[in-house]
């Protein structure tokens, strides 16, 4: 069965939370013009983002970080992007070097090893290449929610973080239900490992599909007892 079949859900609420969606990204064009990025996972929640900045008529960049490790369903989205919102979507990779230096002294299952290595890695393959994605931009965009886990149960619509930008969330109060409802009535592009119970897709060494009743990043480091964090949403790696 599918996510959209499974969650889908218009609420009374959700046409006043996209006008209210929208107005935020309307009026972060307007504070930060070029310096503004929406940096997508390619999860649902972003691609609920990206959609309502086109039904919004707002141009705003997108990049996402190509660790190397994703799965291939993950980067299908990218040609799919292109074709339905007319650009392409900016692809930032780990520095190769760094990336054969990292595998050759801990291995290629380093973040098996210990939740240290499984960071150094994350660091390796996505806080530094977000680094040069978010150089030289006065903002970003995200599609963290509250509901996501409790690590995220304060997410702010703008908030500092930590290296002097601002860091929007415009769908932060949305449930997993509306942000479904709203891939069900514009027909938004989405991973179709969703449908197989991931709600949270990151590298494919990392994640799994949930069981009923676990926390939505429980697929994450599924292996560690940890806050399931890779530390993109940090103030310690923004600054970086």
């Amino acid at each position: 069965m599918s996510a959209i079949a499974l969650y889908a859900r218009w609420s009374a609420a959700l046409d006043d939370k996209v006008r209210m969606a929208q107005q935020r990204l309307r009026a972060a064009v307007v504070q930060h013009g070029d310096g503004l990025v929406q940096s997508s996972s390619l999860g649902v929640e972003d691609m609920v983002v990206t959609e309502l900045a086109h039904q919004a008529g707002l141009h705003i960049a997108v990049a996402t970080l190509d660790t190397g490790k994703l799965h291939p369903q993950t980067l299908a989205l990218l040609p799919r992007m292109a074709t339905r919102y007319g650009r392409e979507v900016a692809v930032f990779r780990p520095a190769e070097e760094q990336v054969i230096q990292f595998v050759r002294r801990e291995g290629e299952d380093a973040m098996f090893k210990s939740i240290e290595l499984r960071k150094a890695c994350c660091g390796v393959r996505k806080l530094e290449p977000l680094s040069r994605m978010l150089a030289g931009r006065s903002a970003w965009i995200t599609g963290l929610r509250r509901e996501q886990s409790g690590a995220r149960a304060e997410v702010a619509f703008d908030e500092d973080d930590g290296a002097g930008r601002r860091k929007l969330s415009p769908i932060a109060d949305w449930t997993w239900a509306e942000v479904w409802a709203y891939v069900q009535k514009f027909e938004v592009p989405y991973n179709p490992l969703h449908d197989d119970f991931m709600p949270s897709i990151g590298c494919a060494p990392c994640t799994r599909a949930i069981a009923v009743g676990e926390d939505f990043r429980a697929g994450r480091w599924w292996w560690e007892d940890s806050a399931k964090e890779c530390g993109l949403h940090s103030h310690e790696s923004s600054s970086r």
